[in-house]
């Protein structure tokens, strides 16, 4: 595949990522957003930022096991639509449950663990969205602004902790069960592949 065609393609990912804003902004502007919209926002905001933290994480698998290296191009722009729908998610609870109160936001925080879990994940990933450019990897060095985004191994853990959480409260296991499987499977893969690239190094300079 050519450089214009994966241009392409990105482009049409990049569009193709931001479907779920226009359906919502659709949803908001016909009145169909249930009988809760607030609750109908946060779900699918909420949902949508696990969907692509699992298309981000499988970046590396699919690239590995097809033989695709164009396709790690493609790996910061849709952790940047991680950040995105987290931060939708975030402005949701920020504006239309607490409507900007800050205290009364925090004390919500504290007081509810699964939010604290979910705001912990949503605060980790803002160091990595403000190291994301070229200029910020550069500064940072190679292998510091990789041990900074390692941060990745913990952000994903709590994302899925706060969404078991959450529906654990509604008595729905089915869906964190099967998330919380495929964010093991793809974090596990990660981590296997890191040490065996460790051991070869190792090898190869003994």
């Amino acid at each position: 595949m050519n450089i214009k065609q994966q241009n392409s393609i990105k482009s049409v990912v990049f569009i193709a990522a931001l479907f779920p804003v226009f359906r919502l902004i659709f949803a908001v502007f016909t009145d169909n957003l249930g009988a809760n919209p607030i609750e109908f926002i946060t779900r699918n905001t909420g949902d949508w930022t696990l969907y692509f933290l699992c298309i981000t994480l499988s970046v590396t698998p699919v690239r590995r096991m097809m033989q695709w290296p164009w396709l790690l191009k493609w790996r910061r722009m849709l952790g940047l639509y991680v950040f995105f729908y987290a931060l939708l998610h975030f402005i949701t609870f920020l504006w239309f449950d607490h409507f900007f109160d800050i205290d009364e936001m925090l004390k919500d925080i504290i007081k509810r663990p699964f939010i604290l879990v979910g705001f912990s994940a949503f605060i980790l990933l803002i160091p990595l969205v403000l190291t994301s450019t070229n200029k910020m990897i550069k500064r940072l060095g190679g292998k510091r602004w990789q041990w900074l985004h390692r941060l990745v191994y913990v952000i994903a853990p709590l994302g899925i902790l706060h969404y078991v959480w959450m529906k654990a409260g509604k008595h729905n296991f089915t869906q964190p069960v099967i998330w919380g499987s495929i964010v093991a499977v793809l974090l596990l893969l990660r981590i296997v592949w890191a040490v065996q690239k460790n051991r070869a190094g190792k090898m190869a300079a003994g």
